[in-house]
């Protein structure tokens, strides 16, 4: 579904990622994992559009070039996303940030009952459907971010980017976070790519695994095959020194 090659992206001197290949398949939930600043989220801001990569890199996008692509047009081609810093509409209503979504994250020409009615099972699923009529700039952070899957939801996907959105959740959110997101891949066709620094739900969720660090691709595979991974275990941890 999603096949990217060199993803290369600098800053002035600074190359913040470094010939990145990956590829996503349908039905798929793959995790994005690294130490702090190894280029994670540079790297879905260069997929989504946010960021413009060098020459060089090659995405697409169910065998569409996304580089030919503005943000809104590879939102409304499929792909979508959640961010690191929570973005929902914060004076409107939590139905209305999912409506949102319904009626401009598709190319779908549809009616606004229709848009509403995708809104309410899209807020239903991730558990909000209550909060409906609260505005979402009063909900909690940890739901903030649930609305933002929510409105990404509505859209009806075929992929979704989750930045960090474990992050502030409790541990039995972050249960029912990983319970939803498996849900997302089962119940909905969305397949999902996931930063997450909380170990312990990624591991316990993704089919597969990658791992950055420095902006380069260090590792890849089975969440047991990274758990045993020896690089990426000094990554985290720095490698000893000789004795």
């Amino acid at each position: 579904m999603l096949e990217a090659a060199n993803i290369r992206k600098k800053f002035g001197g600074l190359v913040a990622v470094d010939g990145v290949d990956l590829e996503i398949g349908r039905g798929e939930i793959v995790g994005l994992i690294g130490p702090n600043g190894a280029g994670k989220t540079t790297l879905f801001n260069t997929i989504t559009g946010v960021l413009d990569p060098e020459e060089e890199t090659k995405i697409s996008f169910n065998g569409d070039d996304l580089l030919a692509l503005d943000t809104h047009e590879i939102a409304r081609a499929g792909l979508l996303r959640t961010f690191q810093i929570v973005r929902v509409f914060g004076e409107m209503t939590v139905m209305e940030n999912a409506v949102a979504g319904a009626l401009f994250g598709t190319d779908e020409s549809i009616s606004r009952e229709e848009a509403e009615e995708r809104g309410r099972e899209a807020l239903e699923f991730v558990g909000l459907a209550e909060k409906a009529d609260m505005k979402a700039g009063n909900l909690p952070i940890a739901q903030q971010k649930q609305l933002e899957l929510a409105r990404t939801v509505a859209s009806d996907p075929d992929l979704v980017l989750l930045d960090e959105i474990a992050s502030g959740l409790t541990p039995v959110e972050i249960q029912e976070l990983s319970d939803t997101i498996r849900r997302l891949r089962d119940e909905r066709n969305i397949s999902v790519f996931w930063i997450e620094h909380i170990m312990d739900a990624i591991m316990g969720t993704a089919d597969r695994i990658i791992v950055l660090k420095s902006g380069e691709k260090i590792a890849e595979g089975t969440p047991e095959e990274i758990r045993n991974n020896q690089a990426v275990t000094e990554a985290y941890l720095g490698a000893e020194e000789d004795s």
